[in-house]
């Protein structure tokens, strides 16, 4: 259990006592918060509480290596999730940090479960591994923001624009690996109209759509295809003019994921071969204030819409 108080978390911690922290942004795992992760959330929140544990007890990454027979850089992945910690590792953090039942078990669940293989891995060498973390967090992610100004969200692809996109960015795929990527992108739709569908908000720049990836006919189906699952209840799409003219947008792209759990909200920004992790809560702030604010300057829903039929009527005289 967890009580929030303000800037103040207090809930049971080292051996059933009590400690106050005065830092927002972490949060006490239980079975309700990790029912639904995937592996990669679950890492990642196992990460994020051996950090904390660690700055509560006042203790270094040093110190934790030194403990652990391991040096800080292996502590540093373990906190941010990137190096798996191992049962043997987490029962020296223990002893360390002085955390007994029940939260040792709850901690001891996620790490089990944070190296179990995700839905993705039938997918091998297609799936880079500066994307698989992505993947991971957008299975367990409630909802997704995402500001696109170079091409269509990924998420609202149509099939034969995904395969001329990844020809066209990954020169060096072969023509199955491309198909493989497809599906990969075709099998992470399924999430906006499953049972408990992803929330979807996506800003397009005009440019997105004027772009003639893959020649007229591909265009059209995919026009076609964000028209119809721009009607779903949970997308939201709404594409900023040419004429909103100079925004802070123009930067790049990037995409929030928000979790249920608040702490874990995360901003991904992809680069040229690898991929980089927003996570401070005042970095993910900022860019949730700029995507309200490039919301602003958007086209409504109902005017997106229409822009997008009018595009459609324009390619079918």
């Amino acid at each position: 259990m967890q009580v929030k108080i303000s800037n103040c978390l207090t809930r049971p911690l080292l051996n059933g006592r009590f400690a106050e922290v005065h830092t927002v942004g972490y949060h006490l795992l239980t079975e309700d918060t990790m029912a639904g992760s995937s592996p990669t959330v679950r890492r990642r929140q196992l990460g994020m509480e051996l950090r904390r544990l660690r700055e509560l007890v006042g203790k270094t990454q040093e110190d934790a290596g030194d403990w652990l027979g391991i040096d800080s850089t292996a502590v540093s992945r373990m906190e941010s999730g990137k190096r798996r910690v191992t049962v043997s590792h987490l029962r020296s953090y223990f002893q360390l940090y002085e955390v007994g039942s029940p939260h040792a078990d709850y901690l001891l669940t996620l790490c089990r479960e944070g190296a179990q293989r995700g839905w993705f891995v039938s997918y091998g060498k297609t799936v880079p591994r500066w994307f698989r973390d992505y993947i991971g967090m957008e299975t367990a992610a409630a909802e997704v923001w995402t500001w696109e100004p170079l091409f269509v969200p990924g998420l609202l692809q149509a099939r034969a624009y995904t395969e001329a996109l990844g020809a066209a960015l990954n020169p060096t795929r072969t023509a199955e690996e491309i198909q493989r990527l497809a599906q990969l992108r075709a099998d992470r739709q399924q999430r906006l109209t499953d049972d408990d569908p992803l929330t979807v908000r996506a800003l397009i720049d005009e440019a997105a759509l004027r772009r003639e990836v893959g020649g007229p006919e591909v265009m059209h189906a995919q026009l076609a295809h964000l028209a119809k699952i721009s009607t779903l209840p949970n997308v939201t799409v709404q594409v900023t003019p040419f004429s909103a003219g100079a925004h802070r947008g123009m930067r790049g792209a990037f995409t929030a994921l928000r979790f249920p759990q608040e702490p874990m909200n995360t901003v991904y920004l992809e680069l040229y071969g690898e991929a980089l992790y927003v996570e401070a809560p005042s970095e993910v702030a900022r860019y949730a204030e700029i995507f309200e604010e490039l919301a602003q300057t958007a086209l409504s829903s109902d005017d997106t819409a229409k822009l997008i039929d009018n595009m459609i009527e324009r390619r079918d005289r």
